[in-house]
């Protein structure tokens, strides 16, 4: 005979409710809270798309359902059964009006979960973070993290670029070793934790021409900031025969892709974070362009005016106060170019109209987020390089390879950097940066 066939049973999502409008259906998930209301329940179940109200009238289930929904304990895993519902007054738009509901697994009253829904301090919050990303606020900020860095790969997947990821353990460091991890290699050599891909990409980009790398960066950063992890994520694009007003576009249409992927699709979640998205439907390019030298007088003029507090300094880089007031007037992001060299990378290739200026670039998120990218035009001639890696007191030995990147074949070429969780903390509107990433490594944290 025959080996009997099972059927393969496909459950539908809170997230997908508006294709199963008045039919019967059964989710997979937990329970976020309950209500009680004479004879009715209303549970809240949430099954990581999504939560919805179910609605249990005790006239309309078996006694034993009735009891068994009653009795349900926060967070214990259950499958579901019940009508779609239209509701407008909703959150997801639906309802669920329950038939039946099996326990998985109950959480024992005894040892209740310990994430209530009142307020609790973000100590607390961040050493129970494994628990705190099941709060529908945490999850839908890792949905919307998710389709950024989908739409960030996105983006240079369908425009010709090739993914070529650099080694996380590295001998040297982009910007001189102070804020890297440092950890013992083989044979007594040491070995550093990366903090950027961009020089090996550079290799890459020569090779292939349009190329980015995506994965975990580190920064060794003593710093207690709302913008600052000590582990984060990166994207870094690197393209040859290209220049800074090149590098400006492409960085632009990036970011503006970014924003209209996660518009197309986390709306709902936007709402459930409390973002207002009419701050993000003005982010389309082109963005506004300023020099730095313009930066620089719109804050001399600011303080004038009273409009800041402390008086900026023409040649120092810009502190978070100063970027928060130069990106206050754009409704978009606003790019900065062409800041002193004398305090940018040693790899930044000179304005050949004013040598004292990198051809660089940084582009301020509006809304007070500070810098979410930064790049430049490189470097190209073998001897400016050298001579800089020397004025840097960097080890000559350990650039060997990147200088042979401008002995062989070496072109104009320029790329930036984008940290995944500052795009997220602004384009979520969060306070914290330390929300952004599923477990925030910080200068006081590194559990769970």
């Amino acid at each position: 005979m025959p080996e009997s066939v099972t059927e393969k049973v496909t459950y539908p999502t809170i997230a997908t409710l508006a294709a199963h409008e008045g039919e019967t259906i059964t989710l997979r998930g937990w329970l976020y809270n309950l209500r009680e209301s004479g004879k009715l329940l209303f549970p809240i179940f949430r099954d990581g798309t999504g939560t919805i109200q179910g609605i249990v009238p005790k006239a309309a289930v078996a006694l034993e359902v009735f009891d068994r929904i009653k009795g349900l304990t926060l967070e214990s895993s259950v499958i579901v059964t019940g009508k779609v519902r239209a509701d407008s007054r909703a959150p997801s738009g639906f309802e669920l009006d329950v038939i039946d509901l099996e326990i998985v697994q109950q959480v024992s009253a005894e040892t209740p979960f310990p994430i209530s829904l009142k307020e609790h301090g973000v100590d607390f919050l961040m050493e129970h973070r494994h628990l705190w990303v099941r709060t529908p606020r945490q999850s839908a900020i890792l949905r919307v993290r998710a389709t950024i860095m989908r739409a960030a790969a996105e983006y240079f997947d369908t425009n010709g670029f090739t993914r070529t990821d650099p080694p996380i353990l590295t001998p040297n460091a982009c910007e001189g070793t102070s804020e890297l991890f440092e950890m013992d290699y083989f044979d007594n050599d040491k070995a550093y934790l990366t903090q950027s891909g961009q020089l090996y990409i550079e290799a890459t980009a020569l090779a292939l021409g349009k190329v980015y790398s995506f994965g975990p960066t580190f920064r060794a950063e003593k710093s207690k900031t709302r913008r600052h992890l000590t582990e984060f994520w990166m994207i870094e694009p690197e393209v040859a025969y290209i220049g800074l007003d090149e590098l400006m576009e492409l960085a632009e249409n990036f970011i503006a892709h970014i924003v209209a992927r996660v518009l197309e699709g986390h709306r709902a979640d936007l709402k459930v974070i409390g973002r207002d998205v009419t701050k993000l439907e003005t982010i389309q390019a082109p963005f506004p362009k300023i020099s730095y030298d313009e930066a620089a007088t719109m804050l001399a003029e600011a303080f004038k005016e009273g409009k800041i507090e402390n008086e900026f300094v023409y040649g120092n880089d810009f502190g978070s106060p100063d970027e928060t007031y130069i990106s206050s007037q754009y409704d978009r992001p606003v790019m900065v170019h062409r800041y002193p060299a004398a305090f940018k990378a040693f790899y930044m290739q000179p304005d050949p109209l004013d040598p004292t200026k990198a051809l660089c670039v940084d582009v301020l998120a509006p809304e007070g987020y500070g810098e979410i990218i930064g790049g430049s035009q490189r470097i190209d001639s073998y001897d400016l390089l050298k001579s800089r890696i020397e004025e840097h007191h960097l080890p000559l030995d350990a650039f060997q390879w990147y200088l042979d990147l401008r002995r062989y074949g070496s072109v104009p070429h320029a790329g930036f950097g984008m940290g995944i969780e500052r795009a997220v903390a602004w384009i979520c509107g969060l306070d914290h940066v330390r929300e952004t990433i599923p477990f925030a490594r910080t200068l006081n944290r590194i559990y769970p």
